[in-house]
């Protein structure tokens, strides 16, 4: 099937989801789920596929993120049945205004409409983007990257007998079949066909939408994340913090890129985080640091690129300040919005980071690594936002809406 093809599919499906009440959405949530875990091996058989192709073209940690197991499959079914338990947002009531003329003005969330989603090596945002879009009453469209391409396929599969079981066009998921540029070129200029384009990926793949697409279009996270340790932290919990961060999965965007340090305690925690993220791991993080940084722990000197990568992999840049103000400073400088944090036991410092630190999640003696629509209460998430308008941080049913207002009258005029 071509993509105009989807895409006008997508299109003259949105009024049928848009109109399926909350029970019957919910228990095709339910065969959804079903399908996807009874077509577990047909999965995996193609994740297998996938993987074998990707083998010495992406990093391991890249590989771990296009990686599906029995327990990631479960995982997923888990989410989708968490979304169908949270609130149906569509026909919400945001506000009421009764009018001295007696009009009645009501603000309604609606549903987008056609959602589209480019994203790259992680099959677990297939199922992620459909229930989410299916639960808020939009219809989606989904175009993988080539690497991810077999077991979105599988999955979409999946969810459309899922779709299909429950009596409901399967139209509301579609994928495209194209991995070339050309198709994510087609959703980034679909206009008529698409509401709203959402990249999940690198920064290229973000950067190539927001520049290029004639659709609205939400930017979704790059995550250069911060975890300032302030002089008066507790350095058990600073280090269990900053491993975890940076090691439980290192190619995600909440993943911790950079740790900042205050020069008072830095001879003192540096060797010891050093330990705890290359001696006292499976996974050795490489350590790269300012020139102070150097002359205290073994670490490769930063150059100017350092504190502005996201590495997506086992590598932590680090960097020495002389307060909490210019911790502040350098972050806003080098952060991408998404997700800092200080680890603090100083009301003062701690007040004027949150203040001051202009990110979609920040943080306080806590891992980056919880901005994640799950553990947020979402179910699941369609991304990370790091703009401002419409909808910013973990996206998940309620991003996915817009609304309109509802004008009641009788019969009054102007």
């Amino acid at each position: 099937m071509t993509t105009l093809e989807i895409f006008k599919n997508a299109h003259a499906a949105v009024s049928e989801i848009r109109n399926l009440s909350t029970e019957i959405k919910n228990a095709a949530i339910e065969n959804m789920a079903v399908e996807l875990i009874n077509s577990t091996d047909e999965i995996l058989k193609n994740n297998a596929i996938d993987i074998e192709k990707a083998k010495g073209v992406i990093s391991d940690a890249m590989i771990d993120r296009l990686a599906l197991s029995v327990e990631r499959i479960e995982g997923m079914a888990k989410g989708m049945r968490e979304v169908a338990a949270l609130p149906d947002p569509n026909g919400e009531i945001l506000e009421t205004v009764t009018r001295p003329n007696g009009l009645v003005i009501e603000k309604t969330l609606v549903p987008m409409g056609v959602i589209g989603i480019i994203y790259e090596s992680r099959p677990n945002v297939t199922s992620d983007a459909a229930v989410l879009c299916f639960k808020s009453s939009n219809v989606c469209v989904l175009r993988s990257g080539k690497e991810a391409y077999n077991s979105a396929k599988a999955i979409v599969n999946a969810l459309r007998r899922g779709l299909e079981k429950s009596n409901i066009n399967p139209d509301a998921v579609q994928l495209i079949d194209d991995t070339t540029r050309q198709s994510s070129i087609d959703m980034m200029t679909a206009v008529g066909y698409i509401d709203l384009l959402i990249p999940r990926g690198g920064k290229g793949l973000i950067r190539a939408c927001i520049e290029n697409a004639k659709v609205n279009c939400i930017a979704t996270g790059t995550g250069i994340c911060h975890i300032y340790v302030e002089k008066t932290a507790d350095f058990d919990m600073a280090l269990n913090i900053i491993h975890n961060a940076k090691t439980s999965r290192p190619s995600v965007c909440n993943a911790c890129e950079v740790c900042v340090i205050d020069k008072d305690i830095a001879a003192d925690f540096l060797p010891k985080l050093y330990d705890k993220l290359t001696k006292d791991t499976p996974n050795p993080v490489r350590i790269i640091g300012d020139e102070e940084v150097c002359k205290i722990i073994p670490a490769n000197p930063a150059d100017e690129d350092s504190f502005d990568t996201e590495f997506l992999d086992y590598i932590l840049a680090i960097k020495i300040v002389n307060s909490y103000k210019e911790a502040v400073e350098h972050i806003s400088i080098h952060a991408t919005g998404h997700s800092d944090a200080i680890i603090s036991n100083d009301a003062v410092a701690t007040e004027y980071f949150l203040n001051n630190t202009d990110s979609a999640a920040v943080y306080v003696n806590a891992s980056t690594r919880f901005t994640d629509g799950g553990e947020f209460g979402l179910g699941c998430e369609m991304g990370i936002s790091t703009q401002k308008l419409h909808a910013r941080g973990p996206m998940g049913l309620r991003e996915l809406m817009t609304y309109h207002y509802v004008v009641k009258g009788k019969g009054q005029i102007r």
